[in-house]
């Protein structure tokens, strides 16, 4: 079973989208991981390791947490793939399996008392490195709430003050741009609870920003 490293500057390359590898070469590679092919292994770390690193990121708020669980994710892909009926997209299913062990890690991590999360400002400056361009809607764009690092810090430690399965949800849509019904598929809600959560989000993003700025926005 391959083991993939994830170089501390995993997250400065160039950024992975949906659309960077087609159904046709999803499927190909899909059907040489159920042979167990290291190489297609490495081509599946490759294509996706972006991505999974800065959802987990995001989801767990420490970076050496981070690492190992996106480590974990391709390992829990490689072993599951032979259970994947092709349903939904890969991209969808290793979704899935990602948010699933963030659940589980945050879950130990609140009983252990072992979360010992980097600073607020620090997480804040990763993670605006994640993604240079960050859209978090039309309802309430913390990008265009206001401008530099000080925006960037507000935004970033609001969304990790979030509570989870409102976090998920927003980042699932709002950061990694994927439509309502692949975020059913991915969480497990009714497209109706996505929305609503996705609403719920935004406006509690929307007051805790307004209420650090100080003032009002749009």
């Amino acid at each position: 079973m391959p083991r993939q490293a994830f170089a501390p500057g995993v997250a400065d390359r160039a950024p992975w989208t949906p659309a960077a590898m087609s159904d046709d070469a999803d499927a190909g590679l899909i059907d040489r991981l159920v042979l167990r092919d290291e190489r297609a292994f490495t081509a599946l770390v490759k294509a996706y390791e972006r991505r999974v690193f800065a959802l987990v990121l995001r989801m767990i708020g420490n970076p050496a947490e981070a690492e190992d669980l996106a480590q974990e994710v391709f390992v829990q892909v490689f072993k599951a793939i032979g259970t994947f009926r092709r349903e939904s997209k890969l991209s969808t299913w290793i979704y899935r399996i990602a948010i699933n062990l963030c659940k589980n890690r945050s879950k130990y991590l609140r009983v252990r008392h072992t979360a010992e999360q980097e600073p607020l400002d620090a997480q804040a400056e990763r993670g605006a490195a994640l993604d240079a361009k960050v859209s978090y809607s039309e309802i309430a764009r913390p990008d265009d709430m206001a401008s530099g690092k000080q925006a960037e810090r507000i935004v970033q430690r609001a969304i990790a003050e979030l509570e989870p399965s409102f976090r998920e949800c927003l980042i699932l849509r709002d950061v990694e741009d994927l439509s309502y019904e692949d975020i059913g598929e991915i969480t497990g809600l009714p497209e109706g609870t996505v929305k609503s959560r996705i609403h719920r989000a935004r406006a509690q993003l929307r007051d805790m920003v307004e209420r650090a700025l100080g003032e009002k926005i749009g």
